[in-house]
């Protein structure tokens, strides 16, 4: 069993904003980049952490991922933006997406912003968070590589295609729900996989014929299992319309992986702000919204359980501790990770949890 390496929140985020400008990065792009992976690692969303830099670093050097692109806008009509990527970072392409999506809220209550032409834009929660950190209703969908059959099917013709939703609310009323189509990130597979691990937990995935395994070779080599049968399927076929056929960009088989070099992401995202002012007061919602959570948390819990609990408390709380006692970092994604520090002659830091 591999043994983890433990560093600070702020020098994993240092070095990864070092290894990303040492091939040509802007120090802005890279930071950005750098933040949105650190920030997933906190909040224990390992499967979007710095686990994905050495698969952008290869893509990015490869050119699959233009790291000086920055992307245009196509058309603006009233509420509604059409963005294309241009085949940038994700990350610098969501910043710019979000920020208009917000803009529009502003103007006319809420925004819709589908962007085509895109790359991986790290975990969903980053961008939904930005767009409620600035009070609005955040909603962010994002289409991904082929991975999943459609029901009943047993070729790869859906991505995991996640689904956030974050609300400008905080304390008792705070509620974040980030999710895939599918059982689990496809992430966790390839975690599993980096660690050594031979077996993964039942209802993961499928093998290549659309039988359940636990195997995690069989898996990578086959199909994430969809979110609640039937009703997974069809939610990933909504992202795919609201994402990829709105956009007019590249759908289901038109994408590539993030770890398949030779071939642009093209990757989707939907990024929506809605404007709780014209609804309410921001403060009657924070307080509707304090009453919803309140209540949900008051059920009785079910046998084997000790509490409630609703989206985002699992995250918020593994982030707490972890801006305390520093990020795990699996002993075989740090290798891979430091192996392009030696490439690139970036100095490698010592571990070491926060104020050690």
């Amino acid at each position: 069993m591999n043994s983890d390496i433990v560093y600070p929140h702020e020098t994993l985020r240092a070095f990864s904003q070092a290894l990303l400008e040492a091939i040509g990065v802007a120090r802005e792009h890279a930071a950005l980049v750098a933040d949105s992976l650190v920030a997933a690692d906190l909040r224990g969303v390992d499967s979007h952490g710095v686990q994905l830099l050495p698969p952008y670093l290869e893509r990015m050097v490869a050119g699959d991922i233009s790291i000086h692109a920055v992307g245009h806008v196509v058309s603006e009509n009233g509420p509604i933006l059409v963005y294309d990527g241009e085949h940038g970072i994700g990350q610098v392409i969501s910043s710019i997406c979000t920020d208009h999506a917000n803009r529009l809220a502003e103007r006319h209550g809420i925004g819709m912003v589908v962007a085509r032409e895109s790359s991986h834009f790290g975990a969903a929660a980053y961008w939904a968070q930005r767009i409620s950190n600035a009070g609005y209703i955040g909603l962010v969908m994002c289409t991904a590589s082929p991975s999943i059959a459609p029901w009943q099917g047993r070729e790869p013709k859906l991505g995991t295609n996640p689904i956030c939703m974050s609300v400008p609310s905080s304390g008792r009323g705070a509620w974040l729900l980030d999710m895939a189509t599918t059982t689990i990130a496809r992430g966790k597979i390839f975690k599993a996989a980096i660690a050594g691990q031979e077996e993964i937990p039942p209802g993961w995935a499928m093998d290549a014929r659309g039988v359940p395994t636990t195997s995690t070779k069989a898996a990578i080599e086959g199909l994430a299992m969809p979110l609640g049968g039937y009703k997974g399927s069809g939610l990933a076929v909504m992202v795919e319309i609201l994402c990829a056929v709105l956009s007019g960009g590249g759908m289901l088989t038109d994408l590539g992986g993030i770890g398949i070099p030779g071939k642009p992401l093209r990757v989707n995202q939907m990024f929506m702000a809605i404007d709780v002012a014209r609804f309410m007061p921001r403060e009657e919602f924070q307080r509707r919204m304090e009453r919803l959570v309140t209540e949900l948390k008051s059920s009785a819990p079910a046998y084997g359980y000790e509490e409630v609990l609703v989206a985002g408390d699992p995250e918020w709380r593994m982030e707490a501790q972890r801006r305390q006692s520093g990020i795990p970092i699996g002993a075989g994604v740090w290798k891979r990770i430091t192996a392009w520090a030696e490439r690139l002659g970036t100095p490698i830091p010592s571990p070491g949890a926060p104020n050690s």
